[in-house]
């Protein structure tokens, strides 16, 4: 038997996971307990993918746990052992704001939870592969301090610096800049991971995401810019823009292009390695664009209105320069665009809206 564990499996990275080690041949054993229904309310509940998996996938065993039970998660990783082949971790608490209202939540979530994660690996399945989805988060607000132009509908980087033609890379200092508590949160387990790859010899990688979307987000107005921004356009849901003139820049990575990199990292490893990823200057977009696209998709206004006051850490421009991943990995591209990734989200939201409504039979 062949065994993935990966945390945080309802989620939009976890699933795609699920879904990609499955067609694989991997059994998946997938640990979530929705907290992003704590976190976010009911609407942001992943219970509805819980269901899709366990209908679609037949080799896919889900296990109801937090990552913070330490009892609990080394059960687990001791009752498979050395048939665990990859661990996939995705659970987290992601978001700025919910973070500033429970820093001791956020912090054992993202920074305990990763602990007993891979401590239980480290003593059951020490030659495992471990990703980490980390965030660009790490870096604080050191990218707000680069040298910005602004234009008609997005911040640019000056052309003369040396992250604009490819984006920012992982030699932008993660120390003197203000994190937000999130951010924090997640340094620690960053941290942590590549430690255990350089002092234990274990697998380890993080992956600093930047936007990470697709059809399976349960977006949330605290989190899942892409996916929440659709569903506000396709509902009427009133949107609030935070700060920056609604010029900040995302680059956008969808989950089934991120969930491929870390399958790449499996089969060849570089341990206690880190890798910024995102959609790159193959696929970003500023608020303004992103609005226009939503709305020419949906064919629908959205309604929204501007807060000069910026979150705490938020990034005014960030690009992902992915050439230290390409560059261990030269196979491996991208498969979706920006566009194509927001007519899936539209698709999919638009399906649900339709299953939800009321028969009117």
């Amino acid at each position: 038997m062949t065994v993935a564990i990966v945390t945080g499996s309802c989620g939009l990275i976890g699933s795609e996971a699920v879904r990609f080690l499955a067609r694989r041949g991997l059994d998946v054993v997938g640990v979530d307990n929705d907290m992003r229904r704590t976190f976010f309310g009911d609407e942001a509940s992943t219970s509805w993918n819980r269901r899709r998996l366990e209908h679609d996938v037949p080799n896919y065993r889900h296990v109801d746990a937090d990552i913070r039970d330490e009892s609990r998660i080394d059960a687990l990783f001791r009752e498979f052992g050395r048939d665990v082949e990859f661990v996939v971790h995705c659970a987290a608490q992601p978001s700025h704001d919910w973070a500033a209202r429970d820093p001791r939540t956020d912090f054992t979530v993202n920074a305990l939870g990763t602990l007993v994660l891979l401590e239980a690996a480290r003593k059951h399945c020490p030659t495992a592969p471990f990703a980490f989805t980390s965030t660009n988060k790490v870096y604080g607000d050191a990218p707000n301090h680069l040298p910005l132009v602004e234009h008609e509908t997005r911040f640019e980087l000056d052309p003369s610096h040396p992250y604009a033609e490819h984006g920012i890379d992982e030699s932008l200092s993660i120390d003197q800049s203000v994190h937000s508590v999130f951010g924090a949160s997640k340094v620690a387990a960053d941290v942590m991971v590549q430690e255990y790859g350089r002092n234990f010899g274990m697998p380890t990688a993080c992956f600093r995401g930047g936007c990470l979307t697709g059809p399976a987000h349960s977006g949330a107005e605290l989190h899942g810019f892409l996916a929440y921004l659709m569903w506000a356009t396709l509902t009427g849901r009133p949107y609030t823009i935070h700060g920056h003139r609604a010029k900040q820049v995302r680059d956008n990575i969808h989950a089934h292009d991120l969930v491929s990199m870390l399958w790449h990292f499996k089969l060849d490893p570089h341990p206690g390695e880190v890798y910024n990823v995102g959609g790159g200057r193959h696929s970003n977009c500023s608020m303004l664009e992103a609005i226009s696209l939503c709305e020419q998709i949906s064919g629908r206004t959205l309604d929204w209105t501007y807060s000069e006051k910026a979150r705490t850490g938020d990034h005014v421009w960030w690009i992902s320069d992915v050439s230290r991943f390409r560059s261990h990995y030269p196979a491996w591209r991208w498969e979706h665009d920006l566009r194509s990734t927001l007519v899936e989200i539209h698709e999919a939201q638009s399906r649900r809206l339709r299953e939800a409504a009321p028969s009117s039979h």
